[in-house]
């Protein structure tokens, strides 16, 4: 779709809740650092592609950067059960604070707790030859279970409230905890990815080429792209996935849909840099993406990270099918986005039977108007 295009009409029918009040004016893209994107969450694309070069051994060096939390251990066994059939579901969360280079980015909040702005689960299908990612959209209203934090602190259930307010609730369990409630799929992995080495991981791969259809031009994100095919920079990277208005209809649906253009675009670089001939770069990215990753205890080595990226070193951008959580536009607040709980229902039902997301699913819901707008380099 062009940047003209309108959002998509919310579906009659379709929408969870009664809210009658009339659509305002979507809300004008924040700025300044209330604007930026938890986008790091793509990093842990390059470590899971890295550690299928079979030049892993150099992460024994880098165990130190991991940090890793016990998500199983706090969430007890109230919780879906273990796929049977060989599939996998990684849950992959972007988080900011105002700490180290995340302020200077502008990410993170005043006060200097960590938010999450990016949500994707990865659903690595049986054989792991290809996998299915589903992006949950941070301004969708759900009912948020009761959670126990890895603090042991208590957190009591909320109903209509941001997906995002999970996290910033009770960090990784609270959404974890969350996420498996909306889905019914049990998360079998935890992937947290800092905001500052987003910037930091484009540059050490010498940049990520992707193609525009048409110009992208939002000073708030630093970005001015002509149509066509550029290497992008750390910088470049960075405004690209944070722009809002730049392209689409002004959402956070239109970002996403660039944003998991992106992520094909850089899994496509970092199959092809050709890292064994190279161990300095090696050494730099790995240092970089461990650096900014927090997993789950039992991914919380790098010999366990190294063996689990492995094990999906067949799975590249031709064969990642990436969708968006099936939502319409909120008729009480034209920005918060609702469930469109019988095609969700098919998406994840699909994925519980380790089958392909059908097309059926996600057609007619809200889009974004993105969609097409960048692509990997041909």
């Amino acid at each position: 779709m062009s940047a003209e295009s309108t959002p998509d009409p919310a579906i009659p029918g379709k929408a969870s809740g009664s809210r009658h009040r009339g659509k305002g004016r979507r809300r004008r893209p924040r700025s300044g650092r209330r604007k930026a994107l938890l986008v790091a969450a793509w990093t842990a694309a390059g470590v899971v592609v890295l550690g299928g070069t079979g030049a892993g051994v150099l992460f024994f060096k880098l165990n130190g950067n991991l940090q890793s939390v016990d998500i199983d251990q706090v969430l007890g066994t109230d919780r879906p059960e273990k796929a049977g059939n060989g599939s996998e579901n990684i849950l992959v969360l972007g988080s900011d604070t105002r700490a180290d280079g995340n302020k200077e980015l502008g990410g993170g909040t005043d006060d200097g707790t960590a938010r999450s702005d990016t949500a994707m689960v990865v659903h690595v299908h049986k054989g792991h030859k290809k996998a299915s990612v589903v992006s949950i959209p941070r301004d969708t209203l759900v009912d948020r279970p009761a959670c126990t934090d890895t603090d042991g602190n208590e957190h009591p259930a909320a109903e209509e409230v941001m997906f995002n307010s999970a996290y910033s609730t009770g960090g990784a369990a609270c959404a974890v905890k969350t996420v498996e409630s909306i889905s019914g799929l049990r998360m079998d992995h935890y992937l947290e990815v800092d905001f500052s080495g987003f910037q930091q991981l484009v540059d050490d791969l010498g940049g990520v080429e992707v193609t525009t259809t048409e110009a992208i031009k939002d000073p708030d994100s630093h970005l001015d792209l002509p149509a066509g095919t550029h290497t992008l920079t750390g910088e470049q990277a960075l405004g690209l996935v944070r722009t809002r208005h730049g392209v689409g209809d002004g959402s956070d649906l239109g970002r996403i849909q660039l944003q998991q253009a992106f992520v094909k675009a850089l899994a496509d670089r970092v199959k092809d840099i050709g890292l064994l001939g190279n161990p300095k770069k090696l050494y730099d990215i790995a240092d970089t993406a461990t650096k900014t990753l927090t997993t789950d205890s039992d991914l919380g080595s790098v010999n366990s990270l190294m063996s689990f990226a492995s094990g999906l070193k067949g799975i590249d951008a031709s064969n990642m099918n990436m969708v968006t959580m099936p939502v319409v536009y909120d008729p009480a607040d034209a920005n918060r986005v609702l469930v469109e709980k019988t095609k969700a229902e098919q998406v994840w039902t699909a994925l519980k039977n380790d089958r392909p997301v059908p097309a059926a699913a996600t057609r007619g819901t809200a889009s974004g108007g993105a969609e097409g707008v960048v692509n990997s380099a041909p």
